[in-house]
């Protein structure tokens, strides 16, 4: 309660805030250096991505599948067996989906496709840019 505190713990606030401020000015003026060196090559991003062979969007399709009223244990299993499959076997995580009646029982093959597509992922970018001045 504030109203009956004492100064036992006035030594531990006189050393933790210097300490975390100066550990902050640290991490910024790292993160300073890293992203004034940065050097994006998109083309390398991209074939990241796509080396997954699409099992990086996973998550949409799980979201679309409880969207669709599925528990998110069954949409789990549902993308899991999927994404395993197509990991597996290098297969295209669009193809596996797009196979299994089960999961076409719940989404439409346009529904896949917008779960797939990276342009999602990066709707915001420009209004974080501005943000920071970029």
């Amino acid at each position: 309660l504030w109203h009956e505190r004492d100064i036992t713990h006035s030594s531990v606030e006189r050393v933790i805030l210097p300490d975390a401020s100066l550990t902050l000015d640290y991490m910024l003026q790292t993160l300073r250096a890293v992203v004034s060196g940065l050097v994006v090559h998109a083309d390398r991003m991209r074939e990241n991505l796509m080396s997954t062979h699409g099992v990086v969007f996973s998550g949409q399709v799980l979201l679309a599948l409880m969207r669709q009223g599925l528990s998110r244990t069954q949409a789990y299993e549902l993308v899991q067996r999927n994404a395993l499959a197509a990991w597996k076997d290098g297969r295209d995580f669009r193809e596996a989906l797009l196979a299994d009646r089960d999961i076409r029982r719940h989404l439409t093959p346009a529904a896949i496709s917008r779960c797939l597509d990276p342009t999602h992922h990066l709707r915001h970018v420009n209004r974080i840019f501005r943000r920071v001045g970029l």
